[in-house]
């Protein structure tokens, strides 16, 4: 009888199989579902896997409409709830199949809360178990997945489990009951819209939104400031008087009057060294604020592309708390393999020499160390993975390098009594700068070598009006780090929490701007039910579910006391549910308004065109239909935006495509924009044009254009869906 070892994607299974098998690995299935048979000593091994979740909560028994409260849930099959999940009925059946044939168990599902609940589901609801061994690992490299095989732990993470599980009950408690609440009471004002709120999107939106009314309210305060430009013996200097901000005119309007015309003498030169440490190593949160400024990649992009990376064997289990790197992980051993890299071989020669301690932060995780690279040579990677990777491996290094020293330079120039001050700051000895390369992005700002009571000519003395200016809207790191900030939701859901918050229309913008619905729906349950959007009643659900873990607290103890809160809440939003709903629905109204809207009609100059949906999918056109029939083509997928912009070739709206794991692109709705197609695309098109295609043999090549551009495509679809991709 075998051992069955459960993991949580097929990648896993296959890297494991191979880890174990003391021979040959068999690979085995159907349906491109495969699980693997190793031996590995003197035990026959069986290797599956999931897909992610297999289960998901639902009602046991469906009601009709939007009624709540709903807590009566169970663990149910993803195939049997969700459509898009039907493909993972066949990962259900196969683990089921084998389990069979098994008469031991162990998970290897990824080390977190989620990975937890995705065995012990797989466990008691396919497998029949009630435990089974736990694999714990952070890289799925060879040596680790046999260390991890070696010391298998004797039953699962029961404290993970139960979190996780309380968690998922929480999460549907609330997103379930509040949403219908919301949806209920718009449409008994008159339409029918889903609208959303959850345990944690909704103090998430509130920030945001509070955010957005600073900015709206701000009175930009008038100020001055006194600038000398002047040249020195070896060079210029640019000096703001030393008080820099008057908030007074006629003191700014005195001392200017005091100071024009007048040279300077140097009363001052000051320099000081100093030594910037190196980073701390990558958490999640660090990897993806990092990942947004070095590229403008979305957390949830960046997350995806680390756990792939991470299935790859190329980097360690990303989602992570950890700013540490432990002696264990085999420092030495890491650096060998990144040395037969071209990218980092003489890097690594420069640390093999040093006594190797990396610059650990104060931030740990106890499952996991913070995010590295294992040293094994990626193949293949496309341009945005092989960015992640290197932002990786680059940190990795630079936090065992030497220190940085920066050297700061003050001078203080004397104009007729007044004190004008030039600072500037250069790197002396670069250090770990080196090591992460063009991430280390420091200005720097050199003055020229001076002495104490040496001669400033000024050449230019400027009084400048300047204004405040509002805080700045959050982007998508800065909202991650301020909810991890106020410990709201947790490492791997705060990124799908701003994604949904997108989805829903709440927020638009890379510069995060709260729409008039996002705002509405954070007023308007702020004045009725504002325990929906407090951040305290959800920071303390987040700190028992802690208490869960570390088995300090029962999960059915705080599931019994968050029902109590949640029907205490609704009972309150019933009793105002018209007014809600009323409320809301301007908003709505207001809202789908500006979300269709793209631009002037150009073909018209009257009209405006608004983004409309037919029975053959999205397109756009003229408002003044039937008198103007323009119309213009959208993408079959991706979320579609008004730019506000309009193209500089034709004059034609641009639009903004957002498309999963996809970096959002600005286009022209104009088909025909001979931005489009360049010189080398037309000679593509017209060698490749009327050819016969080369998939079906029967039909012929023919020119078709989207707001992409041109492209060759089968004029046999849908039944001959070729296309060829026109490069220019």
């Amino acid at each position: 009888m075998a051992e069955l070892i459960i993991t949580e994607k097929p990648k896993a299974a296959q890297r494991i199989a191979e880890a174990l098998a003391d021979g040959k690995t068999i690979k085995k299935g159907e349906k491109g579902v495969y699980f693997y048979e190793v031996t590995h000593g003197n035990k026959d091994i069986i290797v599956g896997c999931a897909v992610g979740h297999l289960f998901g909560l639902a009602e046991k028994e469906k009601k009709r409409g939007m009624s709540y409260p709903v807590f009566d849930v169970e663990w149910k099959p993803t195939y049997e709830t969700t459509k898009s999940a039907a493909f993972s009925k066949k990962y259900y059946d196969m683990l089921k199949k084998i389990s069979k044939g098994a008469t031991d168990f162990v998970v290897a599902c990824d080390l977190d809360v989620e990975g937890e609940v995705i065995g012990y589901n797989i466990l008691r609801y396919i497998c029949k178990q009630k435990d089974a061994k736990r694999m714990k690992f952070s890289t799925l490299t060879k040596e680790d997945l046999v260390e991890a095989y070696e010391k298998i732990s004797p039953h699962i993470e029961w404290g993970m489990a139960h979190a996780g599980e309380t968690r998922h009950y929480l999460d549907w408690y609330y997103g379930i009951n509040l949403s219908r609440a919301l949806t209920g009471a718009i449409k008994k004002a008159g339409i029918f819209k889903i609208l959303s709120i959850g345990r944690v999107q909704g103090p998430a939106l509130r920030i945001i939104v509070q955010r957005e009314k600073e900015i709206k309210v701000f009175k930009p305060q008038p100020f001055w400031q006194i600038q000398l430009d002047g040249d020195a013996k070896n060079g210029k200097i640019v000096a703001m008087h030393e008080k820099d901000k008057f908030w007074d005119k006629k003191e700014a309007d005195a001392i200017y009057a005091k100071t024009k015309g007048k040279n300077g003498t140097v009363a001052e030169v000051k320099k000081d060294d100093y030594q910037q440490q190196p980073p701390y190593p990558f958490d999640l949160t660090t990897l993806q604020t990092e990942a947004y400024r070095c590229f403008g990649a979305p957390p949830k992009t960046t997350l995806e592309i680390a756990q792939e990376l991470y299935t790859a064997g190329l980097i360690s289990y990303p989602r992570t708390s950890s700013q540490q790197l432990p002696p264990a992980i085999g420092y030495s051993k890491i650096i060998a393999g990144l040395s037969q890299q071209q990218e980092y071989s003489e890097l690594t020669k420069r640390l093999m020499n040093n006594a190797l301690k990396p610059n650990n932060g104060k931030k740990t995780d106890p499952a996991h160390p913070a995010i590295y690279p294992t040293g094994v040579k990626p193949k293949n990677l496309d341009k945005r993975s092989f960015k992640i990777y290197d932002l990786v491996t680059r940190r990795f290094l630079s936090t065992f390098a030497d220190a940085a020293t920066r050297e700061t330079m003050t001078i203080k120039v004397d104009v007729n009594g007044e004190i004008f001050v030039a600072a500037g700051t250069r790197t002396k000895v670069k250090g770990w700068h080196d090591f992460y390369g063009t991430y280390a992005r420091f200005k720097d700002e050199e003055l020229p070598a001076i002495t104490k009571g040496e001669t400033v000519i000024t050449k230019k003395l400027e009084l400048l009006a300047r204004e405040t200016k509002p805080p700045a809207r959050f982007n998508q790191a800065s909202i991650i780090k301020e909810l991890e900030r106020r410990n709201l939701g947790t490492k791997a859901t705060r990124a799908e929490i701003i994604d949904t918050l997108y989805k829903r229309n709440y927020v638009t913008g890379r510069a995060i701007e709260a729409t008039d619905l996002g705002i509405k729906i954070v007023e308007t349950l702020g004045k009725y039910s504002p325990e929906i959007i407090d951040e305290e009643l959800t920071r303390h659900f987040e700190i028992e579910m802690e208490e869960i873990q570390d088995d300090k607290k029962k999960g059915a103890e705080v599931l019994e006391e968050a029902k109590t809160v949640l029907v205490k809440i609704l009972d309150v939003f019933k009793k105002k549910e018209k007014r809600i709903g009323e409320e809301l629905i301007e908003a709505t109204k207001e809202s789908e308004t500006k979300e269709n809207t793209i631009g002037p009609c150009p073909a018209c100059g009257k009209g405006t065109l608004m983004m409309k949906r037919g029975k053959f999918g999205r397109f756009i056109a003229c408002g003044t239909y039937p008198e103007c029939k323009a119309t213009f083509k959208l993408p079959s997928n991706g979320l579609v935006k008004n730019t506000g912009k309009a193209c500089e070739t034709c004059r034609h709206p641009m639009i903004t495509v957002i498309r999963s794991a996809k970096k959002p692109q600005d286009v022209c709705i104009n088909t025909e924009c001979p931005s489009k197609v360049s010189a080398e695309a037309k000679r593509q098109i017209s060698e490749g044009e009327n050819k016969p295609c080369t998939k079906c043999g029967k039909g012929k090549m023919v020119v078709r254009r989207s707001v992409y551009g041109s492209f060759l495509g089968c004029n046999g679809f849908p039944k001959c869906r070729n296309i060829i991709k026109v490069q220019g």
